[in-house]
């Protein structure tokens, strides 16, 4: 049953369209992976997705058609964590954190005790354990990346979207990033959307892939249970010349390796 739904959305700056007639649906705890060359209209897509960038087309999330909502009522239906957060002020890890509850409360009311636990177990759940009290602005750019995605873990969204949250993490927590965003998204009444600069993070962790190119769709691949020549072929269309391997890691899971071919 489908969860959320894209239907013609184009979007772009000024006069100019950089994604047109964009149409996809995405079923309940599903990670869907978005990828595509630079300029391609990955982030655009995703701005467009949580309305705020103005589109045509709509978009439809449990039944409602988020076009319909208000902007409050949109965030809290729809989380959207950009590459950079924008926090420019001193403020505390575990205070970014707590932003995550923010459409939960009223006007001047505080989170509380239980709230601030909550905050800081996911700080810890991202491996921040520890920094409750440090300005988020002395993190390294990779620990910002893991407090706003701590953020994003309390809240108590329905969608999720990230633009490249693994570009600012080292080859170490990447692959926690996804583990934890895989986790969140298999819960009842969620999925997430995350466009991804790592090919191998994108086909070992998404349970789909949208493959983008020059602002419009160049497929859809389920990673899972594809053909490799299937995949192969869409892929080589973005990275050039690639080619696929199934492998069982030491510890007995499935994985798929991509690796860049020379071209003839």
């Amino acid at each position: 049953m489908t969860f959320f739904s894209a239907n013609g959305i184009t979007a772009g700056y000024g006069r100019q369209n950089v994604i047109e007639n964009i149409s996809f649906q995405l079923a309940e705890g599903c990670l869907m992976g978005i990828i595509g060359a630079n300029g391609s209209g990955k982030t655009t897509l995703l701005k467009a997705l949580c309305g705020i960038l103005p589109h045509r087309g709509s978009c439809t999330l449990d039944s409602v058609v988020l076009e319909r909502l208000s902007s409050r009522k949109i965030a809290a239906a729809v989380s959207y964590i950009p590459q950079r957060s924008g926090i420019s002020i001193d403020i505390s890890a575990l205070d970014v954190v707590l932003m995550g509850f923010n459409p939960q409360l009223g006007l001047l009311e505080y989170p509380t005790q239980k709230m601030k636990q909550a905050a800081a177990a996911a700080l810890a759940q991202v491996g921040l354990a520890g920094k409750e009290e440090m300005n988020y602005l002395q993190l390294s750019e990779g620990q910002k990346q893991l407090c706003v995605l701590a953020r994003t873990l309390v809240s108590d969204s329905k969608l999720l979207l990230l633009d490249e949250p693994e570009s600012a993490l080292d080859f170490r927590f990447r692959y926690q990033m996804l583990k934890l965003l895989r986790q969140w998204a298999s819960k009842p009444g969620r999925s997430a959307i995350v466009t991804l600069h790592d090919p191998a993070l994108a086909l070992n962790y998404c349970d789909q892939l949208l493959l983008l190119s020059d602002g419009g769709i160049l497929g859809i691949i389920e990673p899972k249970t594809d053909p490799l020549d299937k995949m192969e072929h869409m892929l080589s269309q973005i990275y050039g010349c690639v080619s696929l391997r199934r492998c069982i890691n030491r510890g007995g899971q499935p994985c798929l390796v991509m690796v860049k071919e020379e071209e003839q």
